[in-house]
Order: structure tokens, then sequence, then C-alpha cells
């Protein structure tokens, strides 16, 4: 049997999908509070590495233990070379859900382990792709209403109301929430931190 341990991960992020996520699988961990980090240039043609760098940036800006692990995440929605982001306003996410409806996009998830005391990273992103069905005005701002859109990444949340506007998914459903666990399953591994010893501890 691989001899691996159990050390508490330390997030740098304040989502509470990521939180509900973590809990639901039995990965011991503890939120942290971080520092802001710039935006990085946003390069159309590589969107993974954009959400890999905001990952990273998000793990280094914790403030962490120096013998933790902080694992930073950033998750992305594009659609036809276009980064939707976060609505700054109802206008706005009218116009993104406007865009998604009766179409396929893609939902990136960089996520990122960082070790302060010996300043080792590890990092990868996961892609999925998502069709919504068509949407009616009224449908839209239905959706709207309930406020749910204005603080989700394209402007919708797939665990939430979000589902009846979506008609078929490809990749990782976790990865759209905001955590592509098994992904991370991946980087944890590399910290000798495998899955039995995650499922021994839950």
């Amino acid at each position: 049997m691989r001899k691996g341990n159990a050390r508490k991960i330390y997030l740098a992020s304040k989502s509470p999908r990521r939180r509900e996520l973590l809990e639901r699988v039995g990965i011991p961990f503890e939120v942290v509070e971080r520092d802001s980090v710039p935006l990085p240039k946003f390069d159309p043609e590589n969107p993974a590495d954009y959400a890999i760098k905001l990952a990273l940036a998000k793990a280094k800006a914790a403030k962490a233990p120096d013998d933790a692990i902080v694992l930073g995440c950033d998750t992305i929605v594009v659609q036809r070379l276009k980064l939707l982001e976060k609505p700054a306003d109802e206008t706005q996410a009218k116009y993104f859900l406007t865009r998604l409806a009766d179409d396929w996009h893609q939902v990136f998830t960089g996520i990122a382990l960082y070790e302060p005391s010996t300043g080792r990273e590890e990092s990868d992103c996961e892609m999925t792709r998502v069709h919504f069905g068509p949407l009616s005005e009224e449908e839209i701002d239905a959706y709207i209403a309930t406020g749910e859109p204005m603080d989700k990444a394209g402007a919708y949340g797939i665990q939430e109301k979000g589902a009846l506007l979506i008609r078929e998914i490809r990749g990782d459903y976790f990865n759209v929430v905001g955590l592509p666990l098994f992904r991370l399953t991946v980087l944890l591994a590399r910290f000798n931190i495998f899955v039995e010893n995650l499922i021994e501890c839950g």
C-alpha cells in the first residue's frame, strides 16, 4: 500500500460551492484569507493558461502557515473566444445569457497547489463543454430575478436553478460547479496525499 498522509488543505477561496464539494467528499480543509491578485491578460487562444495563472496567484496570495498546502482555484466561462466573467449588473447578465442560449461554451477551472515552506507548486486545468437550450427573454428575465447569476462566471450556476437552462454537458460536472475533484486528486497525489488517505479521513 502506498505511504501517504492526510494533511489539511488550506483553501484560498470564499466560494461556498468549493467548500461544499470538499466537505461532501470529506477532504479536511480550512478557508484562509488572501490578498487580492492582479488579473493576467486574457488570451482567447489559451484560456486554460489564464485560469491556471489566476489559480496559482490566488494560492500564493493566501495567508496560510508556511507548512501548509494551499489550494487556489479560478473558474472561467468562454464562449466563441470571449471571456464571460461575473456580470457587473443585470444588464450584463442578460447579455451573457442571451449569448449562451442555444449554443455551446466552455468552462475552464484552473487549480493550483502551493507549499510556502518549499515554494513548490503544482497546477493544472480542467475543461468542460456546456450546451444551453434555447432561452426566451421571459426565461432569462425570470432567472436573473432570482439573483443567482450575479456572483457566478458566465451568469449561471449549474448546481442551482441554472440547471434548468442546460441541455447537455460533456466533461466533468464538478468542474462547472467550480472544483474538478478528480483533477484535484491527481495534484494531491504529487504531495503524497492519495485517494485512499482522503477516503480514510472522510
